[in-house]
């Protein structure tokens, strides 16, 4: 099992809502020129939808998300289309008093 796994590749995306990082299982960060990144077998693909939609329309970075990988997914038979999207809010600060 070890050998098979210390092939395995791992990424992950990461924002904080200014800037976007690709980070790897072997610790490089990677910042895009654009902003705009994908992963996995149809990423390039969803890139591709992602930076014409940016382009040439008004959708928000969530609607952008779901139609790249909606695209991906008719290109790509490696692509899954049942697509859930996450939005994590960051934490309210607690208020300072004085």
């Amino acid at each position: 099992m070890d050998r098979a796994l210390r092939h395995l590749e791992a990424v992950l995306l990461a924002t904080d809502g200014r800037s976007t990082y690709l980070l790897s299982g072997t610790g490089d960060v990677i910042e895009p020129d654009d902003g705009t990144m994908a992963v996995g077998s149809g990423g390039a693909y969803a890139l591709s939808a992602a930076r014409a939609l940016l382009r040439h329309t008004r959708l928000s970075a969530r609607e952008v998300a779901l139609e790249s990988v909606r695209i991906a997914s008719e290109i790509c038979i490696f692509t899954n289309g049942d697509i859930i999207v996450e939005d994590l809010k960051p934490p309210k600060r607690a208020r300072r008093r004085g």
